[in-house]
């Protein structure tokens, strides 16, 4: 596949305050005790895929970044780290790092997206099309607590949440219209000449877009460079370029690549016509429509193709972009989608690493993880939880659909419930937690109790 591969890494990520912090970035925050990166990058390793340019906002996450990448994946992969500026958002990354796009084609796809899609389905769709975007669809994940408790969140049950409205077309491979974000509440605005061109259209409301787009490159760079204002390209670039395909703006709909990098303007309509439909195994509304209301190619109409691919149901397809999704995903990859964690499991549907220890009377049950390293006392119980590496926890202790990270250090007689304990943080006896975050080095007062709260040291200024 000679795509060229950029991992959109993010830096420190406000909607996961206070889970991220200045030595933990949100490309490695843990799902199941492995950065999240790793799943993205590894992913595409199964699928022969070793060479990425992995971009990072800021300078001091790029470095974290980069340090682990250099020492988990040396002699394996190719990997440049590039670090861009704070907050230019997923378009004005793209656009800092214009320079490193050679390729005819670019896969960009999310550093915090969990799946097991195989991301040559969407660049096969993609150049069958000829398409200008491929973007990947799949079904909106629901989200909530489990059956035996809290999983973090407020609402009691599971349910989907709305992230995108869709168009397509009858076939499902053509993109119409698409709504992120607020657009999502506004009433659904089409171009008159697409619903012209195409008969009809089909709206779902239960397909999420996942991040991972296929681009030609003549066409994202054009669009960057164009639209100076776009930072976003779920918000910004897609839906423009969707927009806008029957009326095309683009310059390589008159102009023709070729292999050497060199490129010839096309003055015979025909041979435009003719490579177009080449291309393309039938012909999609976008050539009958060029070929103007005559079915004529005297003065073809400009398009560019937006293209979808669509993800199975059974697939799994998650984003870690909010505290409810790091406790769902961390929940998913210990239990149902158990085959995304690389991880063996025991007869117990486990994982409890050899080097753990274990007090009297204690229980790991299934859909649990103990990392490497850890101590647990007498008469504790945990379920479907991920305690990390090298933690300390007393007796008589109770965790639930929780994950605690590396380092910490739980006292005696803790109750933890639908919670995240960060690495280093100290709980002292008796402490209660539900529903809570605790960040990085928080000490938890003996004996009090906490429910939906967030306990995080204050920043240094």
């Amino acid at each position: 596949m000679d795509f060229q591969v950029v991992v959109l890494a993010g830096g420190f990520s406000k909607s996961l305050v206070p889970l991220v912090s200045k030595e933990v970035p949100k490309a490695l925050l843990p799902v199941a005790n492995r950065p999240v990166l790793s799943y993205v990058l590894e992913h595409f390793e199964e699928n022969n895929i070793k060479d990425f340019i992995v971009v990072v906002e800021g300078e001091s996450a790029a470095l974290l970044v980069g340090g682990w990448i250099s020492n988990a994946y040396v002699d394996r992969l190719q990997v440049e780290v590039a670090a861009v500026p704070e907050d230019v958002g997923t378009a004005g990354a793209l656009r800092a790092i214009d320079h490193h796009l050679t390729a005819k084609d670019i896969l960009v796809v999310s550093g915090d997206l969990i799946s097991d899609i195989p991301p040559g389905a969407v660049a096969a769709a993609h150049r069958r099309h000829d398409a200008a975007v491929t973007a990947m669809l799949c079904s909106t994940p629901i989200s909530g607590p489990s059956e035996s408790g809290s999983s973090g969140g407020k609402d009691k049950a599971k349910k989907p949440a709305r992230h995108n409205i869709i168009g397509l077309d009858p076939t499902k491979q053509f993109l119409l219209h698409v709504a992120a974000g607020a657009e999502v509440e506004k009433d659904i605005r089409v171009q008159k000449s697409i619903l012209r061109a195409v008969g009809q259209m089909e709206i779902r409301a239960d397909l999420m877009d996942a991040h991972m787009y296929a681009f030609k490159r003549t066409v994202l760079q054009e669009v960057l460079k164009k639209k100076e204002t776009f930072l976003s390209l779920r918000r910004d670039v897609l839906p423009y370029l969707v927009r806008s395909q029957l009326r095309s703006e683009l310059s390589q709909n008159g102009v023709l690549a070729e292999e050497n990098g060199n490129s010839k303007d096309v003055s015979d309509s025909t041979v435009m016509l003719s490579q177009l439909l080449t291309n393309a195994s039938t012909q999609s509304f976008h050539e009958l429509y060029a070929l103007g209301p005559d079915g004529s190619a005297l003065s073809p109409r400009k398009t560019h193709k937006c293209c979808v691919y669509i993800a199975s149901k059974s697939n799994y397809c998650v984003r870690l972009n909010s505290i409810q999704a790091f406790n769902d995903i961390n929940r998913d990859v210990i239990g149902d989608a158990s085959h995304l964690s690389g991880y063996s499991f025991s007869p117990q549907n486990n994982i409890i690493h050899p080097t753990a220890e274990l007090g009297s009377k204690t229980t790991v049950g299934p859909h649990c993880m103990l990392g490497e390293g850890s101590q647990m006392g007498d008469k504790c119980s945990v379920k479907k939880s991920v305690i990390g590496r090298h933690c300390r926890i007393g007796s008589n202790v109770k965790v639930v659909n929780s994950v605690i990270m590396d380092h910490a250090t739980i006292g005696d007689g803790c109750s933890i419930q639908g919670s995240v304990v960060c690495s280093n943080v100290q709980l002292q006896e008796r402490v209660v937690l539900r529903d809570c975050q605790v960040g990085a080095g928080y000490v938890v007062s003996a004996g009090s109790e906490h429910k939906g709260e967030s306990l995080a040291k204050k920043e240094k200024q």
